[in-house]
């Protein structure tokens, strides 16, 4: 009955997605794929900014939208300069660092939420056989861009890349961009108002200016073919293109080639093998992260990749990843630079970091929660041989039933496979956290796995959902959410011996499981603030969590059908959930390491069990 009542919510729901999703996002062009490997002009460093609490800029003082009257708007929207009333000026007002969180820099900018007006200014010469992109990495939350005076485009959403074509409105010379960005949290929003995790605002990603041939290839797929391992397959999409065009996709030390042709819609699809039987490809894995150099070749233009080729599936219990069963020795991250100010982290460089303590724990596998992280740490991992499971922001308290909660969730849904999908060490797409079960919950997730099994049905796609106890006691534990029937996994998070109970519970606890899956662990831990020494039934010492790691280990290792484990967390992260000062002071103290980099004592218990599991 749940079932079907859940399938006619989502018939439903599907009759007004797509008019919902025109609210959220206009103006915007299909992503282009693999940013990295076009001919960009960096829009990065420091912009002029207003801090706008009214958003003066924007609506008149009927609270009417400014654009709604042209000749008002002219004069005083902050997308021009004021000619007749002069109540802000980009030029003597302050300036904040692109990619950046407005947060921790400024003092005054904390806790602020809200709306801040950008701008910058910057100087190309088109030429008349290209196009012209304006790319962002990522805006939290809604940014409303204008370029040289024109108000072009809305996106919704923090945590994902978006672009726009601007090759009519460029001049030559300078041109200014001016970007809106509000991060005022909303309940119908993805993420809603209620979260554990900063709301970092601003223009927290790269900025590009993208230069492409007028007929470019916007987006591929590059592959295994599944059942095999030296035969490639895919397909490229060109942007421009008439029917007929040609494309070539090359691996050169592969000795792989293919001719596509496209259609129409400029879409065509390959299949490629090696000549010889007997010949392979070198697989993608953690002890050998091995990427092929990629060209996707026009007659205008090459576009240049580095891919790996590996399988990940679901037998019963157990993953396996190229054939041959896996642990997933893992953590979570959230996306916060690895020392202080602990700000939103985005470069290479907060991902060598971050992801070489993941290294150091002995970790193959990384939860990116509860977010798209910046492209830069999945690329990372994938370079260090570290799996990723990849998430969106449907988190805790949604709005089920509003067709405009759903389209923004399924736009970041696209939006990331669509970023992410030629990477070998995604293998998991995520589509919420911690949920409510219901009918309606379920007919909403329901259909985002749909959506990625869709879009990509190589990878597992699941979601982290909760644990139960079936008997009065509190001992015997399992998950029995419906949501586990429809996902590749039984993933779930679990807090014993922190939110449930205390740390000897752990050994009292023992688990069963209706369902054959493989099972993920996918939050578990505890918090301690670093050098806070004392007994080890005292919470928030090192010794506390040091022992609830313990007793966890030893719970996990009896667990039937373990096939992986995120503890939470590898590093204190900023919340304002977390008030108690001198300890928390708004940390979650649950990783293990500080926010300066300090290791704590369970720092070294994980470490040493998953050495246990290579």
């Amino acid at each position: 009955m749940k079932r079907i009542l859940a399938t006619i919510c989502l018939l439903a729901s599907a009759l007004i997605a797509d008019a919902a999703g025109e609210k959220l996002n206009y103006g915007l062009t299909p992503q282009i794929m693999n940013i990295q490997g076009r001919q960009l002009t960096c829009l990065d460093g420091d912009w002029k900014a207003i801090v706008d609490q009214f958003e003066n800029g924007y609506y008149d003082y009927r609270l009417a939208p400014m654009a709604d009257n042209r000749a008002f708007f002219a004069d005083n929207s902050y997308w021009r300069n004021p000619k007749r009333l002069v109540e802000y000026d980009f030029d003597t007002d302050m300036s904040l660092r692109v990619p950046g969180d407005w947060n921790t820099q400024m003092e005054k900018l904390y806790y602020y939420e809200g709306t801040i007006w950008y701008r910058q200014k910057f100087n190309v010469e088109p030429k008349p056989d290209k196009r012209y992109f304006l790319y962002f990495g990522a805006v939290n939350y809604e940014a409303i861009i204008s370029v040289n005076a024109e108000q072009s485009v809305k996106h919704t959403g923090g945590y994902t890349p978006f672009n726009f074509e601007v090759t009519d409105i460029l001049r030559q010379g300078e041109n200014t961009v001016v970007v809106k960005v509000d991060n005022k949290r909303k309940p119908e929003g993805v993420p809603t108002v209620n979260s554990d995790w900063w709301n970092y605002g601003g223009i927290t990603r790269n900025v590009y200016l993208v230069e492409t041939p007028k007929a470019f290839v916007r987006d591929y797929s590059v592959q295994l073919k599944k059942g095999t391992d030296n035969t490639v397959e895919g397909w490229v999409r060109m942007d421009g293109a008439t029917a007929g065009q040609t494309v070539t996709v090359s691996i050169p030390e592969a000795k792989l080639s293919a001719q596509v042709t496209v259609d129409a819609q400029g879409y065509g699809s390959f299949e490629v093998a090696m000549k010889g039987k007997k010949e392979h490809l070198r697989l993608w894995c953690p002890e050998d992260p091995k990427l092929y150099d990629v060209e996707i070749s026009t007659a205008s233009e090459t576009v240049r990749d580095r891919i790996g080729f590996r399988t990940i599936e679901a037998r019963g219990n157990e993953l396996y990843l190229n054939g041959k069963k896996i642990f997933l020795s893992g953590i979570c991250m959230h996306e916060e630079e690895p020392y202080a100010p602990s700000g939103r982290a985005w470069s290479e460089d907060h991902a060598r970091t971050l992801l070489g303590w993941a290294k150091e724990l002995n970790c193959n596998f990384v939860r990116l929660a509860h977010y798209p992280h910046n492209e830069n740490m999945v690329r990372v991992a994938e370079e260090m041989g570290i799996m990723v499971w990849d998430e969106i922001p449907v988190y805790w308290t949604i709005h089920w039933t509003d067709p405009d909660t759903y389209a923004n969730a399924e736009n970041q849904l696209v939006d990331m496979i669509t970023r992410d999908h030629n990477r070998a060490n995604v293998i998991i797409w995520s589509v919420s956290n911690e949920t409510p079960r219901g009918d309606e919950r379920l007919a909403f997730l329901t259909r985002l796995i749909d959506k990625a099994h869709e879009m990509d049905p190589t990878r597992l796609v699941s979601s982290a959902m909760e644990k139960e106890y079936v008997d009065a006691q509190g001992t015997h534990a399992t998950c029995v959410d419906d949501l586990a029937k429809v996902a590749d996994l039984m993933s779930f998070n679990q807090y014993i011996g922190w939110y449930d109970g205390n740390k000897e519970k752990a050994d009292k606890v023992y688990w069963t499981f209706d369902i054959n899956k493989p099972v993920i662990i996918s939050e578990w831990g505890g918090g301690a603030k670093f050098g806070y020494h004392g007994e080890s039934d005292i919470r928030f010492t090192e010794e506390y969590q040091a022992e609830l790691y313990e007793a966890n280990v030893r719970m996990l290792d009896k667990m039937p059908g373990l096939a992986g484990s995120t503890p939470w967390i590898i590093k204190d992260f900023r919340s304002p959930r977390r008030q108690l000062k001198g300890i928390q002071d708004d940390f979650n103290r649950k990783g293990v390491i500080s926010e300066k980099g300090e290791k704590k004592q369970a720092f070294y218990i994980l470490r040493d069990w998953y050495a246990t599991k290579k």
